[in-house]
């Protein structure tokens, strides 16, 4: 047996001799005498010990054989899915001027027409007889503002699953300003599961960045909807800060705690940086999943916020097994109009899409890049798992092309151990 390649070990001030040692590619976290480890590099440990160690990813067979293992992990996966997930766009008009957004270029009153949710419908009903189970994720613009249409297409979907006898399930990625206790009822009974809002921070922040239109702000319209609706849907917290005011952000968890929202009325809580725009074409709520942080106050910015999460008893996400949607077969954007894409940042680059939902998916191997971190640096780097690559589309950002991977070695390097140790410190167990 033989040490992992993604593994990364580090010195635990608070019992001396001891190591915290962290399975990338597992998410599993052990603390080890020195010695142990020393002796698993010699291999000298004992059989038992040796189990122990692989049960957790720490020791593994062959390394080379890891390696290959994980080059073609997505291959392999793809291969024994049968799950479809699609992030359905229903609009691009809004009811809030967030100055950031990264759709202001092309955001308008263009909304998906009857036409194309039946040729949606037809293109999910087709996943679902080759046996899959679907997730639709719809968004906007402001998903609400296509309740009726949204809440049609769902209802078509599940009906056609129950028929086949596969599973059907939806969310929800929303302002908050319309999605009342009486419009969440509706949407659990079709299927419905989580919603993601966003809030950026206390109200004079959130306020100044998302308004109504009107230039009202949305920050009480938006609790009074959370406190209504977080006990029908499982919520997803996120909110985007700037250099200028993340320190802020923890006021808005007092607030909410005041408001009776507390930490088990909610499920995770991630703050992330204001993302760059694209120009033509970007993120909008979505971004917090792709932006990775590499400035000096970015890392400080990120930490300071996990730690105040954490230690007022909400939920942070752990650090795990990451890659883009790029690497899923199964994964599609569907766009207002009909067109594909394979992430909701390429939507508004014609370049990037990948078909339409009438002549379905093209070969986008090349134009997205798919073996970029396919090389022997990425596939023996140590936070591989944590990365693959990371987001083409700040690659784009960037250098004007997909013409190498997003590396997050910079950040993970200052980042992750303080990260492990806040889960270690600050996380309440179950």
């Amino acid at each position: 047996m033989e040490l992992s390649i993604y593994l990364k070990t580090y010195s635990y001030a608070h019992e001396p001799g001891k190591l915290l040692v962290y399975s990338t590619a597992r998410g599993a976290i052990v603390k080890l005498d020195s010695s142990v480890l020393a002796d698993a590099r010699d291999q000298k440990l004992s059989d038992q010990e040796q189990a122990l160690l692989a049960k957790i990813g720490i020791l593994v067979p062959d390394r080379l054989a890891e390696q290959e293992q994980m080059r073609t992990l997505f291959d392999e996966g793809n291969r024994r899915s049968r799950q479809f997930t699609a992030l359905v766009t229903m609009n691009l008009d809004c009811n809030l001027a967030c100055g950031y957004c990264y759709e202001d270029h092309f955001r308008g009153k263009r909304y998906m027409t009857p036409e194309t949710a039946d040729l949606l419908v037809q293109y999910v009903s087709a996943q679902i007889e080759r046996g899959l189970d679907v997730t639709l994720d719809f968004y906007g613009g402001e998903a609400l503002l296509s309740l009726t249409m949204m809440k049609d297409i769902a209802a078509r979907v599940r009906h056609k699953a129950s028929e086949a006898g596969t599973q059907a399930s939806f969310n929800l990625v929303s302002n908050a300003t319309l999605l009342t206790r009486e419009v969440a009822q509706e949407l659990k009974e079709l299927g419905f599961v989580s919603v993601r809002f966003t809030i950026d921070g206390p109200p004079d922040v959130h306020n100044l960045q998302r308004p109504f239109i009107s230039g009202k702000g949305s920050f009480d319209r938006i609790i009074e909807n959370l406190d209504q609706t977080c006990d029908i849907l499982s919520v997803q917290l996120g909110g985007n800060y700037t250099r200028d005011n993340y320190r802020k952000f923890p006021l808005l968890l007092d607030l909410l705690t005041e408001r009776g929202i507390t930490a088990d009325r909610l499920g995770s809580v991630l703050f992330s940086p204001v993302t760059p725009k694209a120009g033509e074409a970007g993120l909008s709520d979505f971004s917090s999943g792709c932006a990775c942080p590499n400035d000096p106050w970015l890392i400080e910015a990120s930490l300071f916020l996990r730690h105040e999460i954490l230690r007022r008893g909400f939920i942070a996400p752990k650090p795990k097994l990451v890659a883009c949607m790029v690497e899923f077969d199964n994964d599609l954007v569907i766009s207002y109009d009909g067109s594909l894409y394979k992430c909701p940042a390429f939507m508004g680059w014609e370049d990037m899409r990948i078909g339409t939902l009438a002549d379905g998916t093209n070969d986008y191997r090349v134009s997205h890049r798919l073996d970029v971190w396919k090389n022997d640096e990425c596939l023996s780097c140590p936070y591989l798992p944590l990365c693959f690559g990371g987001c083409r589309f700040l690659r784009r950002l960037r250098t004007g092309v997909i013409d190498g991977v997003d590396c997050r070695r910079e950040y993970l390097d200052a980042a992750l151990e303080q990260i492990l140790l806040q889960d270690l410190t600050l996380r309440k167990r179950p």
